[in-house]
């Protein structure tokens, strides 16, 4: 019997039709647990570089997370994962709500798809029962209109559906997979779509088996009241949300069983309604919006498209600053509007519909800069390796920004707020009273890393790749685990009541599934998932060359400490002067077969 996981994964084949339920091998639980871990090894195995992210012979993987679906708070995850068409590399997304619970009640770890369906389907997994469907009458449609359409038709109470809009089905590489108040961004959408799969819809009412329940039981009550408890995550919460949120939800829910409801509700009747005419379209269409900040209003529409907000709000702000420059002009921009708000929806709407010079604009900024040319390209603000992500200026922002966003292996949006502070504290008074009760911290070094930390002296680079790599490290955990990162990886500050870190989560593993795991186990398995992510985008042509932040976005010396960081880096991690992992680090995470097909390939 297998415990915390099913023990199957659903091999779909879309050019073919065919369906297959696969026992999967507990081994690779051991060496990876599930999640992001056991889709990566699947991806290196059977999708050689050499094959484009948009053949039919990439594939897309929906894994649930190895904790998914048990009692434990917050253990909701689904990562999905493929090759992105606009870096060429490894992508990866995280989506919470409940469709990762549901397939595992349903019977099923993992969903591999493979192939490109001849029409429009969608997937209907009823626990046993698998079928594809046609989805011709759903073409075109949002991703709450296709959610509630199939929901209908199906008449299956319950059923958690994850969805692409318009802009999947256009291959717009900024498209997401909606589900319900969560998603999965960063291109997968564009994936679903050009394999034509508008959906996936599942309904589970199967168990989930618990090495040892009882404890189990007692253990998540008890992380329920330390998660009730946590008002430093409320108040993180509140101060990142825009003025109206604090102002004015309604209420708040949350994903699968967890108590933090975090996301905020808000009244459609008390917000503003704008029209907007859409470019492809001879019709009119209505979403609402509110503040003139950029990602509020286009937040709503880009949903429904199924865009990813941050890299759409990105591109949009990219091309007004094209615009404002005059290497765009009106005449590329027919029948747009002249307010502010309506302007942003026209310029939303041509992108997912890629039509004249959304088409171009669809594909990213550091591929619309250049094929727009004429000085475009001084606005390109995407960072390393193609994608649009946070701004690192080396003179402005903290070295461990930059490591996190330069050598970020998933194309994620790197996150380390919460875990380590951004700026030294004031005083010693201050930092003593930060470290005195931290039990987050992986090694007491950490403690006096923010003891040591002043302004004046900046943060060496001894503590700033160790910083990096107890975030990333967290972060990989948090992935192959399903745990919510609000309650482990983000939250890891003395004070902020994390219930999930590296001297809990073994423990707990251990109680789900029955793995004698403790803490060095645990980080080695990070450190295994890590290392073949990295293997996987060398392989892919991945390099040094990759990870240093475009001229245009340095700032004065920025390249020359960015180059020592690098040096740094890739010597703590174990990498030669290029980024690679050595013959000596993949040996001992038991990576060798990686190192074979390096060397077969004279990498």
């Amino acid at each position: 019997m297998r415990y915390g996981e099913t023990g199957f994964s659903l091999e779909i084949d879309l050019s073919r039709g065919s369906i297959e339920k696969v026992e999967t091998d507990s081994r690779l639980t051991e060496l990876h647990l599930g999640g992001q871990g056991t889709a990566a090894k699947t991806l290196w195995e059977r999708v050689p570089p050499e094959v484009e992210p948009l053949s039919p012979d990439n594939i897309l993987v929906f894994s649930t997370g190895l904790l998914t679906g048990t009692p434990l708070p917050g253990a909701n995850r689904t990562s999905v994962n493929s090759f992105s068409p606009q870096t060429n590399l490894f992508s990866h997304s995280v989506m919470g709500g409940f469709w990762g619970a549901e397939l595992k009640f349903a019977g099923y770890d993992k969903i591999v798809i493979r192939g490109k369906s001849p029409e429009l389907v969608y997937l209907w997994i009823n626990n046993n029962k698998v079928e594809i469907r046609n989805a011709s009458h759903l073409q075109g449609r949002g991703c709450q209109e296709t959610t509630t359409l199939i929901g209908e038709e199906l008449k299956q109470e319950n059923v958690q559906i994850a969805a692409i809009g318009l802009a999947g089905e256009n291959r717009v590489y900024m498209a997401s997979i909606e589900h319900g108040h969560s998603g999965a961004s960063r291109m997968v959408g564009a994936i679903m779509g050009e394999k034509r799969l508008k959906a996936i819809a599942v309904h589970g009412t199967g168990d989930i088996y618990i090495a040892r329940p009882a404890v189990l039981m007692e253990t998540c009550l008890q992380l329920r009241k330390d998660a009730y408890n946590d008002h430093a995550l409320e108040e993180w919460m509140v101060s990142m949300s825009p003025t109206y949120v604090k102002r004015e939800s309604d209420k708040r829910i949350s994903c699968f069983n967890c108590p933090k409801n975090c996301v905020n509700v808000i009244s459609q009747k008390e917000q503003q309604r704008f029209t907007y005419k859409c470019a492809a379209k001879d019709m009119y269409q209505t979403v609402d919006s509110r503040e003139p900040d950029l990602d509020i209003n286009i937040y709503p529409v880009a949903k429904e498209f199924g865009m990813d907000s941050f890299s759409t709000s990105e591109v949009i702000s990219f091309t007004i600053e094209l615009l404002k420059a005059g290497i765009l002009t009106e005449k590329d921009f027919p029948g747009m509007p002249a307010g502010t708000k309506d302007k942003l929806l026209y310029l939303i709407d041509i992108i997912a519909h890629r039509e004249g010079i959304g088409d171009i604009l669809a594909n990213g900024i550091f591929s619309a800069a250049r094929q727009i040319g004429n000085g475009a390209e001084s606005f390109d603000r995407s960072t390393t390796k193609k994608l649009e992500q946070v701004s690192a200026g080396m003179s402005e922002l903290s070295p461990i920004y930059f490591l996190m966003i330069a050598t970020n292996a998933k194309l994620s949006l790197p996150g380390i707020d919460g875990s380590f502070p951004m700026n030294p504290l004031h005083n010693r008074e201050e930092r003593e009273k930060f470290v005195a009760d931290w039990v987050a911290v992986p090694d007491e070094k950490f403690k006096r890393y923010v003891l040591e930390w002043n302004k004046s002296e900046g943060i060496s680079n001894e503590a700033a790749c160790s910083i990096t790599e107890w975030n990333e490290t967290m972060h990989y955990i948090d992935d192959s685990t399903g745990l919510c990162a609000f309650l482990s990886s983000f939250r890891s500050q003395q004070g902020s009541g994390a219930i999930y870190h590296i001297h809990t989560i073994p423990y707990l593993i251990s109680l789900v599934t029955g793995l004698d795991l403790d803490e060095t186990g645990l980080w080695e398995i990070a450190r295994r998932n890590r290392n073949l992510i990295r293997a996987i985008n060398v392989r892919r042509g991945m390099r040094r060359k990759d990870e240093v932040t475009p001229p245009n976005l340095q700032t004065i010396g920025g390249h020359e400490i960015e180059q020592r960081l690098l040096d740094d880096y890739y010597k703590f991690k174990g990498w030669d002067k290029d980024g690679i992992p050595t013959k000596e680090t993949l040996g001992k995470l038991g990576l060798e077969y990686v190192q074979k097909d390096f060397e077969k390939r004279g990498i």
